[in-house]
């Protein structure tokens, strides 16, 4: 039987990325709110520079809930599933995968915001995908970026602006939209490898600039400047330069004394009033033991395949198909970033690339959304190219042999001991759109460890994304050349399994048939539940989807604060 709790304002199912941030706002607004989070509180003592335990073994075991629930994947509804990873990509704590991901802080471009009119105007409606599903957001960058800076100057993100009120500055990103102000910090500093690369596109004509990062490039809110020391791929920062929300906007949240915290407890279910349909608390278990929470109004700020599963697992007389899905919406319009088809380079020199951070390089986005003329072309859309300075020992003996050595013995030896610091593999964001056929739904048969369905994918990469894998590899392997390297590699299409970069299936729109949530991220059945995270996102650009995420959560509470009445009284 389950502990009834004394009612709360503000529930929020997860404080991870997003959760973390909404956190703030609400409590500044003067709302007492509880954070629900699977995971524990993590110190710097939990994070250290090892590569076997963080990025072999996945990190932190100890706490990891969400490897009990890693998705099932098949590339369609006829097909047998992938191999499921052996780690699920996110994590559980106080602060969530904030705080061992890389720390890639992008805003999105204005293009991404307005995929589907801007295509049909300039290369005319027949030129979506077949099959796509894609959708104008309900605003443009315009109505966001206030919120971007809000979320930048709050948690701490270093970067190079280029474009702050129409002015265009060289040094930063020219094809990026309007901002107010620069970033709060200066970028990361560059390395020999990443200075070589800014050279090389220069020599092309690109415009090459240091990428924005939630890390510290100097003392900032007393916490101290990065210290390069190699071990940001996946793993926390021990002197907590790298600015999750555990050490930026939750702290400031629980300074009002409105945050409460309860830690290790999983929710099992969103509660509803059987009579009004509304929103009245939610399950957990926590130690065993099984508590219910009421509360006004309920966030849910996990990651996409559990903000997914929750509602498709809450299901009542109002919602026989799971919570806010009478519409059938919830699960559509999902995608995933396309991070494969990479470019690996082979230099006949060292490169000096021995640690530092991913997020401490150099980005090219000629090639980027709309940035470039596709009149020509058969496909929308493009990639962020990236390159930078991550190597340590294990990964540098695990090395693409470009085709010159065995992959084992003496000759493979030789091999790695000459080359493990010539060689480089770059990061290519590229976009990707929603597709019907690819969707989100609960496994038939795999159970989490309380024997409850995990989420089940079914997608695959299409023509489009694939085309897109193909170009930028293309401009990859160009500049990998220009920049000095004697071979390069293209790497092959992976399958779309559970991914760090995992979107829609909750998808935000004006469009009650079409979408789950409404343009602040509310519920259209359920006005008194909110959701955040990528979930909502119709599209991906070819970013990093974590500052977008910020900057809506954030968007989401002040206006939860703003409409306190209306909402809960609706």
């Amino acid at each position: 039987m389950a502990t009834n709790l004394a009612k709360t304002d503000v529930i929020i199912v997860g404080l991870g990325a997003a959760g973390g941030v909404a956190a703030l706002p609400l409590t500044r607004a003067g709302l007492d709110v509880t954070g629900i989070e699977a995971g524990a509180w993590l110190t710097g003592r939990d994070f250290p520079p090892d590569e076997l335990r963080n990025n072999v073994r996945g990190w932190p075991q100890s706490v990891q809930k969400a490897n009990n629930e890693i998705p099932t994947h098949r590339p369609n509804a006829s097909a047998p599933y992938s191999q499921r990873p052996a780690f699920h990509p996110m994590m559980n704590a106080v602060g969530g995968t904030s705080l061992h991901y890389w720390a890639q802080s992008w805003r999105l471009n204005p293009w991404d915001f307005k995929v589907a009119s801007e295509t049909a105007r300039r290369y005319g409606a027949a030129r979506i995908p077949k099959g796509s599903t894609v959708e104008d957001w309900p605003f443009g960058l315009e109505e966001l970026e206030p919120y971007y800076d809000l979320v930048e100057h709050e948690v701490g993100v270093s970067g190079q602006a280029g474009n702050i009120a129409g002015k265009i500055d060289p040094r930063g990103n020219v094809f990026e939209g309007p901002r107010k102000r620069g970033y709060p910090m200066p970028p990361l500093r560059g390395t020999e490898f990443t200075e070589r690369m800014a050279g090389a596109a220069r020599t092309l004509g690109w415009q090459a600039f240091p990428g924005p990062a939630a890390i510290n490039s100097q003392t900032y809110e007393g916490r101290p400047g990065c210290f390069y020391h190699g071990y940001c791929s996946r793993g926390g920062c021990p002197v907590h330069a790298k600015n999750s929300t555990a050490v930026s906007t939750i702290p400031k949240a629980q300074a009002t004394g409105r945050l409460k915290i309860v830690t290790q407890a999983i929710v099992t279910s969103v509660e509803v009033d059987q009579r009004t349909g509304r929103i009245t608390g939610v399950t957990y278990v926590k130690g065993g033991e099984t508590y219910t929470q009421p509360a006004d109004v309920v966030l849910l700020a996990g990651y996409t395949y559990e903000n997914v599963r929750l509602l498709l697992l809450s299901k009542s007389r109002a919602f026989p198909n799971g919570l806010s899905n009478n519409a059938g919406q919830v699960g559509r319009h999902y995608f995933s970033h396309f991070q494969s088809m990479s470019v690996s380079a082979l230099f006949p020199f060292d490169l000096n690339n021995w640690y530092g951070l991913p997020a401490q390089g150099i980005a090219v986005d000629n090639w980027a959304d709309d940035n470039f003329d596709h009149a020509g072309l058969d496909f929308i859309g493009g990639g962020n190219l990236w390159v930078y300075s991550d190597r340590r020992p294990i990964q540098a003996a695990n090395m693409n042999t470009f085709d010159k050595a065995p992959s084992w013995g003496a000759g493979w030896k030789a091999f790695i001991k000459q080359n493990s610091d010539r060689w480089n593999t770059a990061y290519i964001q590229k976009t990707t759109l929603p597709y019907e056929d690819n969707v989100l739904d609960l496994d038939p048969v795999e159970k989490d460890s309380l024997g409850f369905p995990v989420i089940r994918i079914t997608a695959d990469f299409k023509d489009n994304e694939r085309k897109i894998g193909a170009y930028t590899q293309d401009k990859m392997a160009q500049w990998f050349m220009e920049a000095g390297a004697s071979e390069v590699d293209r790497l092959p299409a992976g399958a779309m399994g559970p991914s760090t970069h995992a979107y829609g299936g909750t998808r935000m729109g004006d469009n009650a048939r079409t979408n789950v949530v409404n343009r602040f991220g509310f519920s259209h059945e359920v006005p008194n539940l909110g959701v955040l995270g990528a979930s909502t996102m119709g599209t991906s650009g070819a970013r990093n989807p974590t500052l977008t995420v910020q900057a809506l959560a954030w968007r989401t509470a002040e206006h939860l604060a703003k409409n306190w009445s209306s909402i809960t009284n609706s």
